[in-house]
């Protein structure tokens, strides 16, 4: 990700966790959030998501999801029967252009 966004001027800060995400994003206050669902642990991204939700002051930054397991095994533990605040979602690999036009226009809302 790093390759591909700062030469379009993007500052991009990573995280390995849910936990050290959330503490970056309290100290970052970032415009959009990059999320894979697969973090230290499966689900891992969603739990941060969620979390993002429930703080007034995250609730409004926008999240993109990004993951490799949409069609692996993996997939059947996505939650089915709850909402789940995420603006968008892209399946791994993504090519280049389609990031930075996605993250073009969730930053333009």
């Amino acid at each position: 990700m790093h390759l591909t966004l700062e030469p379009h001027g993007y500052a991009v800060v990573s995280a390995a966790d849910g936990d050290e995400g959330l503490a970056k994003v309290e100290s970052e206050a970032p415009d959009l959030v990059i999320l894979d669902v697969i973090m230290a642990s499966i689900l891992d991204g969603l739990q941060m998501s969620r979390r993002m939700q429930e703080n007034p002051d995250q609730k409004r930054v926008p999240i993109l999801m990004v993951t490799s397991i949409a069609n692996t095994d993996y997939a059947a533990l996505f939650p089915t029967d709850e909402y789940i605040h995420i603006d968008g979602f892209l399946s791994k690999p993504v090519p280049p252009d389609v990031l930075l036009q996605r993250i073009e226009e969730l930053l333009s809302r």
